[in-house]
């Protein structure tokens, strides 16, 4: 990545499974843009993937599908970077130092850990539990000025915030504080089938989520069997968060606001609707799934773009993880 003064923006996803639409409209639909006015930095969020069990002969897999979903979706690897968090040491080890100035009381506040170590029983481990630490890694080791997050991870980037003011002001000022970009619509899409919980790639019910690489006719299953309710008229209001939901993502999708496309849509029962959503989510997706099947095959090209990629996030990495460790006493040669 040449020097520029385009301002940073740092995003990651985990590699626990196939991208789907809430990740796109989160984040993916916006790459394009981030990367016209900003240096990027991408990258799969293969330790985060561990805080929950995993299938080790899967890591690989996953992450190349994941890297194979970031090129066909228009990361540029010519102007932008792409990386394995785990080919870039200085994360887990920035990660350490931030968990000595985390408290506990701030990540026992955090609503996800609440919510996996409940599913998890008694099974929750340290890493469950400290993994905001790390996620404040994976954004101050870049001094970024902006980081797109969903409505569910703004707690998580406030966390981040905290703790670089806190470091700044306990040793030095050396991290940029970075602004959350947060999408008007589409920021939380919620399941399919049940509108009160989010949509998500571990969902054991496959019809609440929507992937990337679904085929039209799974899309188009999908979109007909999700929940509605019994009025018929397409509506955004949170009385009804069913249609709500669909509303929002056709919103989001077609660039209108839920206004305009309530107003589209007025007098039309849910079939129509529904029919013209799973066809503009299919054209939408139609490009993405081309190139994936181009690219996903070659695995020794995407091993590559990840190798220097990661070569390009350890020179900023280092230099930024060389200056942490001089301000905290570390002794270097």
């Amino acid at each position: 990545m040449q020097a520029n003064n385009k301002p940073k923006l740092v995003t990651g996803l985990t590699a626990t499974g196939d991208l789907h639409l809430g990740s796109y409209l989160g984040t993916m639909k916006q790459w394009h843009t981030y990367t016209q006015t900003h240096d990027c930095y991408f990258f799969i969020a293969d330790m985060h993937a561990i805080t929950t069990p995993q299938d080790p002969a899967q890591m690989q897999t996953r992450c190349l599908d994941m890297a194979a979903l970031f090129l066909s979706s228009g990361v540029d690897l010519e102007h932008n970077v792409l990386f394995n968090q785990s080919q870039v040491p200085q994360h887990a080890e920035l990660a350490w130092v931030l968990s000595c100035i985390a408290s506990m009381g701030e990540l026992h506040r955090m609503t996800q850990f609440k919510e996996k170590a409940a599913t998890q029983k008694r099974n929750e481990t340290l890493g469950l539990f400290a993994y905001p630490c790390l996620m404040a890694a994976d954004i101050l080791l870049y001094n970024p000025t902006h980081v797109p997050v969903g409505e569910d991870q703004k707690q998580h980037l406030e966390l981040a915030r905290n703790i670089a003011q806190r470091f700044n002001h306990n040793f030095k000022e050396l991290f940029t504080i970075p602004e959350p970009i947060i999408p008007e619509v589409g920021a939380r899409v919620m399941a399919l089938g049940d509108p009160s919980k989010k949509m998500s790639k571990s969902d054991t019910t496959a019809a609440n989520t929507i992937y990337l690489l679904d085929t039209p006719e799974q899309i188009t299953k999908k979109i007909k069997r999700a929940v509605t309710d019994s009025e018929g008229t397409i509506s955004f209001d949170e009385r009804r968060p069913g249609i709500s939901n669909l509303v929002g993502i056709y919103a989001a999708l077609s660039h209108k606001s839920t206004d305009q496309v309530v107003q589209q849509f007025i007098g039309a029962g849910y079939a129509p609707f529904k029919t013209e959503l799973a066809a503009m989510i299919i054209e939408i997706f139609k490009p993405i799934k081309e190139r994936y099947t181009q690219i996903r095959h070659d695995e020794t090209y995407l091993l590559q773009c990840l190798q220097k990629g990661a070569h390009k996030a350890q020179a900023q990495a280092s230099k930024t993880l060389a200056e942490v460790y001089d301000a905290v006493g570390f002794v270097r040669s």
